[in-house]
């Protein structure tokens, strides 16, 4: 199985502009993500697909590859979608975020591994357990709830599941994806469902169409930078592993 990783990035961003450019410990934080994703075992090629050409130039300034796409993509799904029809050799496309520069590796090759043992699972993505009660409420955090065979039963930004009575656990959902290629085609092309919609989370369109979704544990730890605050943290972070 040949599987290519992409990270999509655009220079816009609301809360945090230029996001994919701002520093962490001396490099661009696409170059960051690019660094930790090269390490990855199970992956062939990784790539960076932006409508940018500083991002570009970033990224190839560093040894990396990357390349242009469209700036009209409403999604990063359909960016993914666009560079992955392009390039035919894989079979299995991993969605990394580009403003996760804490992503580790490892959790990169877990989720290549249920595609190895499960030839009809067309979609995976990764949970990590959530202990602090501010951060269940929090809807930036999206929640899921899955059945005994780690199979995703619904993501929600809502307290899931409900805590009428102790005992469950609550799980934070961790926003890398794995997809087979031809299925990520289909993916893309299919109209926007309901609950996607409410809920503004894509992940919900292909539950909807009733497709399964693997979901895999993970206790690494993820800062997604989305502001200044998110940025000061994962620079301090870097710091403490004293990463150069």
């Amino acid at each position: 199985m040949k599987v290519l990783c992409i990270i999509p990035a655009r220079y816009a961003s609301t809360r945090l502009p230029g996001k994919p450019l701002r520093e962490i410990a001396g490099k661009p934080m696409i170059v960051r993500v690019y660094e930790r994703a090269v390490r990855a075992q199970r992956v062939h090629d990784v790539v960076v697909a932006t409508d940018d050409a500083r991002i570009c130039a970033a990224v190839e300034a560093c040894g990396g590859r990357a390349v242009m796409t469209r700036a009209d993509h409403a999604t990063g799904t359909d960016r993914l979608a666009e560079v992955a029809a392009q390039m035919t050799d894989y079979d299995l496309i991993i969605n990394v975020q580009g403003d996760e520069p804490l992503i580790d590796p490892a959790v990169i090759d877990a989720l290549v591994a249920p595609f190895l043992e499960d030839e009809t699972l067309s979609m995976a993505t990764a949970k990590t357990l959530l202990t602090d009660e501010s951060e269940m409420a929090n809807p930036n955090n999206v929640k899921v709830v899955a059945d005994r065979a780690g199979n995703a039963l619904y993501f929600s930004r809502a307290r899931i599941p409900y805590a009428r009575n102790a005992g469950a656990q609550v799980y934070k959902h961790i926003g890398i994806y794995a997809y087979r290629r031809d299925f990520l085609l289909d993916y893309a092309r299919m109209a926007q469902t309901p609950l996607e919609v409410s809920e503004s989370l894509e992940q919900l369109r292909a539950l909807e169409n009733g497709y399964r979704i693997h979901v895999i544990e993970t206790d690494a730890v993820f800062i997604g930078v989305d502001t200044e605050e998110d940025l000061a943290a994962v620079n301090e972070e870097y710091r403490r592993r004293g990463i150069d």
